[in-house]
């Protein structure tokens, strides 16, 4: 078991270490797009990619009717294990649509040893989630 400052240290160690390992600047929340953004999460659990909606509903609907118009493109030709969710509740009991892809295998932030899958993980998979938008960011906008 960690305590909370132990937890907290190796957290920004793994970002810190992700930084330096893959030296690049992600769209992430810089989209242009209002409450249109790419995520990373690596938690005790699990790690995935996700691309969220949150804005108010009538935002919602527009972007997400877009990008369920250009599912099978995703899919197909970028990222075939994508998950779509219209209705995903965070832990704080938001409610968001959400494309993600999580990591299949068991990861722990906590667990050294499997930061350079994750690492490798989320170069890999958000690289073509932004390739995907960068392609795409006309219709989806439109």
């Amino acid at each position: 078991m960690f305590s909370k400052e132990e937890s907290r240290r190796l957290k920004q160690d793994f970002w810190t270490s992700f930084g330096k390992s893959f030296p690049r600047k992600w769209i992430l929340y810089n989209t242009k797009l209002k409450g249109f953004s790419f995520k990373f999460h690596f938690d005790t659990k699990s790690a995935l990619v996700a691309l969220d909606v949150e804005d108010d509903l009538e935002h919602r609907i527009k972007y997400w009717e877009k990008l369920v118009a250009l599912k099978s493109i995703l899919t197909d030709e970028y990222l075939p294990e994508a998950i779509y969710n219209e209705e995903y509740i965070l832990d704080n009991q938001k409610e968001i649509s959400r494309i993600y892809i999580p990591l299949e295998q068991k990861v722990s932030i906590h667990n050294k040893n499997s930061w350079q899958e994750v690492m490798v993980f989320f170069n890999e998979k958000m690289s073509l989630f932004e390739a995907f938008y960068e392609e795409y960011r006309d219709v989806i906008d439109s």
